[in-house]
């Protein structure tokens, strides 16, 4: 099993920026996914008056540091150094409060936006669209229509048509938090194309439908393969996790409560009233892979075990030569540092 600390760490746990007004439901939205909070219990959370920093979760592959700002945020102050935080940021989600008007927050977003790619243009800009399970359907794709057209405008009129804002709709009430933040990882994962790739070459040798890559602790889903993904299927492989985390907690443990909940024995397997199969196998301590399968194809469960074996093994490789990667970089730079001349001009010896 693979260990995801240092150095391999840095790679994979790049700083995400929480942002919007007060009340949008940013510091629920953290709490939902990544503690497992219930959404009700939301509604006793105090508003934010400080920046929060926070490692998300030091049991997880998604081991991200979340900073959640509050909504008062002025970037004219002073003592506010917004170029030191936009420029290790990987990704900046603007949470928009839908059930509200809207017309200053996009003014905020604009703000936003536009200082944070003067200094880093790398910086994924991610618009939830949140709350929306107050709203009617049409009232959800009108609403997401305008704030698309509004806010795309706003940068035209300012020269910046370069930016790509990407927009969701979001509630914590279901699972489109969870699939919003997943589109949001994976595209911080240097590995994605690596992890597609081998899920389509799995798929397609194994009869298998859909298959997802889940991180077991907070349920966003790393990478899947390139057939479009159904929101009735993902929230199906969702539960399924649960049922199996829920149910290893209390029959999985040692007599003295020792041990972990999740390990390389962990498998389930359920089969729906629709002919369809769901099937759930362990590929690292902190990943599953979970698979829809039709009936007949699953009868050749010892095929799709070999092919399983192959991709768990492959995936052990792709991070495995990404470790490699970083501690070279790793080396280099120690190197490097003890080659520069101490402070009276004499040469740095070797540790």
């Amino acid at each position: 099993v693979l260990d995801f600390n240092d150095p391999f760490s840095t790679e994979v746990k790049p700083r995400i920026l929480l942002m919007g007004l007060r009340r949008s439901g940013k510091s629920s939205i953290q709490k939902v996914v990544f503690h497992k909070m219930s959404p009700n219990e939301t509604l006793f959370l105090e508003s934010t008056n400080k920046i929060c920093r926070e490692d998300v979760s030091n049991s997880s592959f998604v081991n991200f540091q979340i900073w959640d700002f509050p909504g008062q945020i002025d970037f004219f102050d002073p003592t506010f150094d917004y170029e030191m935080i936009f420029r290790g940021t990987g990704a900046l989600i603007f949470v928009i409060d839908s059930q509200d008007d809207y017309m200053e927050a996009l003014a905020r977003l604009h703000l936003t936006v536009t200082r944070a790619y003067k200094v880093n243009p790398d910086i994924n800009f991610e618009i939830f669209i949140h709350k929306v399970d107050g709203l009617s359907d049409d009232h959800k794709i009108e609403t997401q229509r305008d704030i698309h057209q509004r806010a795309n405008d706003d940068l035209a009129d300012a020269g910046l048509e370069k930016i790509h804002l990407s927009f969701y709709l979001t509630s914590i009430y279901d699972h489109s938090i969870f699939e919003a933040f997943s589109k949001v990882v994976q595209k911080l994962i240097p590995q994605l194309p690596t992890l597609e790739n081998l899920l389509n070459i799995f798929i397609s040798n194994s009869g298998i439908e859909k298959a997802f890559l889940f991180d077991v602790v907070s349920k966003i889903y790393i990478a899947t393969d390139s057939t479009p993904v159904d929101m009735q299927t993902y929230e199906l492989c969702c539960d399924m996790i649960d049922v199996v985390i829920d149910i290893s907690c209390i029959y999985g443990l040692k007599d003295d409560g020792t041990g972990t909940p999740y390990d390389k024995e962990s498998m389930a397997i359920i089969k729906l009233n629709n002919t369809t199969v769901l099937y759930l196998k362990e590929v690292t301590k902190f990943l599953a892979l979970v698979c829809f399968v039709r009936e007949e194809s699953f009868e050749r469960k010892g095929l799709i075990d070999y092919n399983f074996h192959c991709f768990r093994k492959a995936i052990q490789e792709v991070f495995e030569v990404r470790m490699k990667v970083v501690r070279s970089r790793k080396h280099q730079s120690h190197m490097q540092k003890n080659k520069r001349p101490t402070p009276n001009g004499t040469p740095r010896l070797p540790l």
